[in-house]
């Protein structure tokens, strides 16, 4: 065996110019980075490179994925490159996997410098799906815009990378595997965690498992049913909610990690986790939750299949928070939303007197109020609700909040709902998705749109659909300044306010890996008609944007890809 140290290379390479970091990191099809020669590399270079010498030696940097098409691929040449560029230490998830939460979990864990995360969400996977890399700093959580900016400068003008190319890596085995480098003086480190266990026992110090395991499997208890959809959180329901708490086995489905995840979409909505849906409607489950690839949105389902909005789930949540022990012993600092959520949230920070941030989307801007100890619990539209326990939105978290709700007012979700929407009214909600939309013509209906609502006499104008009238009260385009650091953030969505506290909003997705998606959200808020259908009630609304836009006429489209 040839136990000489390991070569460590610099390889001359050139930039390519569309490497600049989304939303939620690199975001590009599989194709893309087998065909385009060191495109994978330059990019890895590049964070490396955003980070200063001196903080990345003898570092320690987390690295896992969702388990999606090419992410071992990937995971091999970010641990050889991480060799070569001083990294003193990898924590790396067994056989590569690790959720988006664990992986923020990890990194406070461990003190790393930060962590490589190997995930396109919910987008679909396979050969001919997407990748994606996203880099997490200290505090666990997606890199702000100052770093993932310098990320992308390095990457336009990138020359060479250093990689160690003999470096090989067993994923299969838990443990620490030591390597040799030419002209380094301490080994290489790399250890391979149960990244599960280090997240459940997170868990189990936040929740009451005692409580839960009475719920779930106790004399009385509910039946559940949760769908992984062959993402990576998969084996955390299994270790956490079967083999832990007690549920049966068949509670949980689609809990085997896959790389094209079972050829579906891993979205958690009502469309593409359809199949849940389906059997909670036809059976007897009493709560039903499902998650994405990996691991950090959740949709959660009543009896019967009834759907809880991630607007409202977050709500009721911050109405309910001290069912939570981990509230209980650290108290509640402040509620926050993304601006495009509904302002349910609004409601119960309101009565409760807790302060209310509303944020751009991106998680990033939570995980900033968080750090300044502002910020304990927020959530997204999009499907993400999270606490302070890590820096990134946790699905599996909030199904656990659900429960133990559930566990301490012992009611149904229906009626845990339809008590929220009498105490506080309801703000109906809904957003519309175009997906696969033509760049040049999303662009151009969003700088019409902008035009159209900074004229001073759209303000007071008003639309009439049916026995109704709107008139516009305010309405801009999204601008944020951060209570914490006082920076900025433009151009977040455009927003149309009603003089009857409804609303409009208009945002292009920055998630996407192929053509762009159109977003539409529709509120409208209801103090005594609480029960009544929620496209009945958003069906004037929708008319109005699509009449203003003029979508439809401009994109050849006759309605949305998905409702949610």
């Amino acid at each position: 065996m040839d136990n000489s140290p390991l070569r460590v290379l610099t390889v001359p390479t050139f930039p390519y110019a569309d490497q600049r970091p989304g939303t939620n990191g690199l975001r590009r099809k599989v194709h893309v980075f087998q065909s385009r020669r060191n495109y994978l590399h330059n990019f890895i270079q590049s964070i490396f490179s955003s980070i200063d010498l001196r903080d990345r030696q003898g570092s320690t940097v987390v690295v896992g994925g969702d388990g999606r098409f090419f992410n071992q691929t990937a995971i091999e040449v970010i641990v050889q490159m991480a060799a070569a560029n001083g990294v003193g230490r990898l924590i790396v998830g067994h056989h590569g996997l690790m959720s988006t939460p664990a992986c923020s979990c990890v990194i406070r864990k461990f003190k790393a410098i930060g962590g490589i995360i190997l995930t396109a969400s919910h987008n679909p996977a396979g050969p001919d799906g997407d990748l994606g890399i996203k880099f997490n700093t200290a505090n666990g959580g997606p890199a702000n815009d100052t770093v993932t900016n310098k990320i992308y400068q390095i990457s336009r003008t990138i020359e060479e990378f250093a990689i160690c190319p003999g470096l090989r890596l067993d994923l299969t085995t838990l443990g620490k595997q030591t390597f040799d480098l030419e002209n380094k003086f301490k080994p290489f480190i790399v250890e391979i965690v149960d990244a599960v266990e280090s997240y459940a026992n997170l868990m189990r110090n936040i929740f009451d498992f005692a409580a839960l395991k009475e719920l779930l499997s106790g004399e009385n208890h509910i039946t559940i049913r949760l769908d992984a959809m062959h993402g990576v959180v998969g084996p955390y329901v299994k270790r956490i909610l079967c083999e832990e708490l007690g549920c049966p086995a068949n509670s949980a489905v689609n809990c085997v990690p896959m790389e094209d995840f079972g050829g579906q979409c891993p979205d958690p909505n009502l469309i593409h986790a359809a199949d849940l849906v389906d059997s909670m409607r036809d059976g007897e489950p009493d709560f039903g939750a499902a998650f994405d690839g990996d691991g950090d949105r959740n949709m959660i389902l009543g009896k019967h299949g009834l759907f809880v909005s991630p607007s409202d789930s977050v709500a009721v949540i911050a109405d309910n928070i001290f069912c939570i022990p981990y509230f209980q012993h650290r108290g509640v600092r402040g509620f926050a939303r993304s601006m495009p959520t509904s302002a349910a949230l609004d409601r119960v920070a309101k009565a409760t007197k807790i302060e209310l941030y509303e944020t751009p989307t991106g998680w990033k801007f939570f995980g900033n109020l968080m750090d300044a100890g502002r910020l304990s619990l927020c959530g997204e539209e999009s499907f993400g609700t999270s606490g302070d326990h890590i820096r990134e939105k946790d699905g599996l978290w909030a199904a656990l909040a659900w429960l133990s709700i559930l566990a301490t007012r012992r009611q149904s979700v229906e009626d845990i709902l339809k008590y929220h929407w009498l105490k506080y009214g309801r703000n109906y909600y809904t957003r519309y998705d175009y997906e696969n939309i033509d760049i040049d013509a999303a662009c151009e209906m969003m700088e019409d749109l902008e035009i159209m609502i900074a004229d001073k006499s759209f303000v007071k104008r008003r639309f009439a659909v049916e026995d109704k009238i709107y008139q516009v009260e305010k309405a801009d385009n999204f601008e944020y300044t951060d209570p914490v650091d006082s920076s900025i953030t433009r151009n977040q969505g455009l927003r149309i306010n009603f003089s009857d506290g409804s609303r409009i909003i208009y945002r292009l997705s920055g998630t996407s890996s192929g053509g762009a998606t159109v977003r539409i959200y529709l509120e409208s808020y209801e103090k005594e008609h609480v029960f009544q259908e929620t496209q009945v009630v958003l069906s004037p609304l929708a008319t109005i944007a699509i009449k203003i836009s003029q979508l439809h006429h401009r994109t050849g489209r006759t309605g949305p890809s998905v409702i949610t």
